[in-house]
């Protein structure tokens, strides 16, 4: 008896060592065992391995993916209550393999998959470090999904799936690996509540920058139209052309860092904005054009307004309201010349909303455009692509933005 006592106490004395270390909180998964299955490919491999190695708290998980696996996950379900929707967040240890790369973490509603959350983070630490994502930090990835909140967005308690992997458009897939131990509900998290809304409009401060002859730097999100990769701008590109029409104009040096992917929607860059952030933490201006794939995915105006607004909340806040940013309209289309324009109202709704800058690039095309001829060469052949006329327009419509905000 006296040494089942022993034994007893020992365990109680663990198990309050374990609350102690851990907070108390509710614990997702242990990652002791494994519980995570990893999805396979089109030529029916497995995305990747997960095997059991040594934990920070016990054992853990590491998960390894093959190279070039898009669209690829180890998924696992969970059991989402009630509780979830007292909590602030979800938490989680993670040990990278010391690479560039990141991953991703991907909540999923109980049965519509296309309530779709993720999160991105960065996998360049050999070290267990603690990784915290509040609710709000989960973006919706495509337009029905509302934002992560229990008071009136949408109920953590109907999550039913904690993947960790990517879709197609982190265009990123090196063979990678990184251990995960102890997922749990948080309590409590620690939020920036900030509210960095200009008290008011006027000239931007990176144009004083540039009359200074400071060095700036300008970041495009963007999708097809500011992707240098897409096959219509590897030869001009609004981005390097406005520029070059700033470091002509001023003289000093303007540095431009260019994330835009193409086939992508707004909520799906604001995911991978930490990529960028790591290497440039507080641009001078980032400039955020989105709209066409955003429309093929069946945003409208109403949706639209609401992403942007946590777009623009996003940006200021990871920047830590350092970064001013300039929202630029919809461009429209040859065959979508007024199809869109419901966004471009959106944009135009936000940015006066939220004092931001306003490119009104849809304005701009529409007047440049009245005659069917002069329509068509804003566009290379494909008619939604910009052609080297499209590109200065909009080069030009940004441009003046930048010096003429007041």
């Amino acid at each position: 008896m006296e040494k089942c006592r022993i034994v007893q106490l020992v365990l109680i004395a663990v198990a309050a060592a374990l609350s102690a270390a851990w907070g108390g909180e509710t614990v997702i998964f242990d990652m002791d065992t494994v519980r995570h299955k990893p999805t396979a490919g089109p030529d029916k491999e497995p995305v990747g391995k997960v095997s059991v190695v040594p934990g920070r708290f016990g054992d853990a998980c590491l998960f390894g993916f093959r190279e070039n696996r898009p669209s690829g996950f180890f998924t696992a379900s969970v059991a989402a209550d009630e509780k979830w929707n007292d909590s602030a967040g979800v938490s989680f240890y993670v040990k990278g393999d010391g690479s560039k790369s990141w991953a991703g973490l991907e909540m999923i509603d109980k049965s519509d998959y296309s309530l779709r959350y993720a999160f991105c983070f960065p996998i360049d630490s050999t070290q267990w470090r603690k990784v915290t994502v509040a609710w709000r930090e989960l973006i919706p990835e495509l337009p029905g999904g509302e934002p992560a909140d229990s008071k009136g967005g949408y109920a953590p308690s109907g999550f039913g799936n904690l993947w960790f992997g990517k879709w197609y458009y982190w265009r990123d897939y090196p063979a990678h690996s990184f251990a995960i131990d102890h997922i749990c509900l948080e309590s409590s998290i620690s939020l920036d509540c900030n509210d960095y809304t200009p008290s008011q409009g006027g000239p931007l401060k990176t144009l004083e920058k540039l009359k200074s002859e400071e060095p700036v730097t300008i970041v495009t999100m963007g999708d097809s139209l500011s992707d240098k990769r897409h096959w219509a701008n590897r030869d001009i590109l609004w981005s390097e052309v406005l520029r070059g029409r700033l470091k002509e104009r001023f003289g000093g040096e303007v540095t431009l860092v260019n994330p835009a992917i193409g086939g992508t929607q707004l909520s799906q860059n604001l995911i991978l904005m930490p990529r960028w952030l790591s290497e440039n933490p507080q641009p001078d201006l980032v400039v955020v054009w989105f709209g066409f794939n955003d429309w093929d995915a069946g945003m409208r105006r109403t949706k639209f307004e609401r992403i942007l607004r946590i777009g623009v909340e996003r940006i200021r806040r990871l920047t830590g309201g350092r970064s001013e940013i300039m929202l630029v309209t919809t461009c429209p289309a040859v065959e979508r010349w007024d199809t869109m324009e419901e966004l471009a109202l959106a944009v135009r709704t936000v940015a006066a909303e939220k004092k931001t800058a306003l490119a009104d690039v849809s304005a701009a095309f529409h007047k440049a455009g009245v005659e069917e001829t002069a329509r068509n060469e804003l566009f290379c052949r494909d008619k939604v692509h910009l052609g080297e006329q499209g590109h200065r327009l909009t080069a030009e419509t940004v441009f003046k933005a930048i010096i003429e905000t007041q």
